[in-house]
Order: structure tokens, then sequence, then C-alpha cells
């Protein structure tokens, strides 16, 4: 599947693509795994999705806020993070604290406590790869490259 801001209009109550239809069969393999779940019940670390996608496999969204994204098999979103008009796609984990706004966040990242991203378009372009259109792609190369500079 080719990740692009358009997929974000399947969040949209009638979006274009209606993936419901049942005339249009999708012919698929899925994973067995456990359903996902929403923890944490307090003011500031309830899990909730707004307005998003996320495979049923997901794994958890602990006190954490999405909204108007995508988020794929195997994500772990830790406490007190918000994600926001983004795509997570699968085996991600995402620390505590983090800000993800307007960002595609590729395959098997681990995204550390407190990092931001899609917040300041300077900081993201040292970083990462930002679209003319201000989307910040993140691969787990590019975390690790981040990760090896801040060790030196």
């Amino acid at each position: 599947m080719r990740i692009t801001t358009a997929n974000l209009e399947l969040v949209h109550v009638k979006p274009e693509l209606n993936i419901y239809d049942q005339d249009w069969p999708i012919w698929t393999y899925q994973v067995q795994q456990p359903p996902a779940k929403f923890v944490l019940d307090e003011d500031g670390r309830r899990g909730t999705a707004i307005n998003s996608w996320w495979c049923p496999v997901v794994a958890s969204i602990s006190g954490a806020v999405v909204r108007s994204s995508l988020l794929f098999s195997d994500v772990r979103v830790d406490e007190r993070s918000s994600i926001n008009r983004s795509v997570i796609l699968p085996h991600v984990e995402i620390g505590t604290s983090c800000v993800i706004e307007g960002a595609i966040i590729d395959e098997g990242c681990e995204i550390p406590n407190g990092m931001k991203i899609g917040v300041d378009r300077e900081e993201d372009a040292k970083r990462f790869h930002v679209t003319e259109k201000g989307v910040v792609l993140v691969t787990a190369d590019m975390l690790r490259q981040l990760a090896d500079a801040q060790h030196q």
C-alpha cells in the first residue's frame, strides 16, 4: 500500500473509498493476534482513539490520545502521548509523552520518550525527511542515526 495523506481520508465519516461497501470484497490475510486495547482511565492518562482507524491487532494505546490517524498492526503507544493526522505502520513503539503530528512512521520504529515530530518543521528537517506539504517521514535508520549522533 502506498501511504499518502490521501489515505487519511479513510477516517472521514463518508470517504470516497468506502471499504465497508459490501459489493467490494477485500481479499487479504490477517495474522490472528489479540485485539486492540485501550487502557488507563485517569485524567491525562486515558487511552482514546477518535476519528481514527487501527488494525484490530494494535497492541495497546495506554493513556494516549490518537486522532484522525491510521494505526497498523502491533503498534504500542505509551501514556501521555498524542498522535494526530498520522500514519503509523506495523511494529512501532511510541514512548511516553511523545507528540506526533502529520507524520508517517515507518515499520519497526521505536520513538523515544518525549520525542516531538511534526511540531517544529525546521527541527524535523534536520532529523527526518519533510515533504513539500509538511508531512514528516520517519524511518528506523533515521532514528538510529539521530541516537548515534546524540551519543557522540
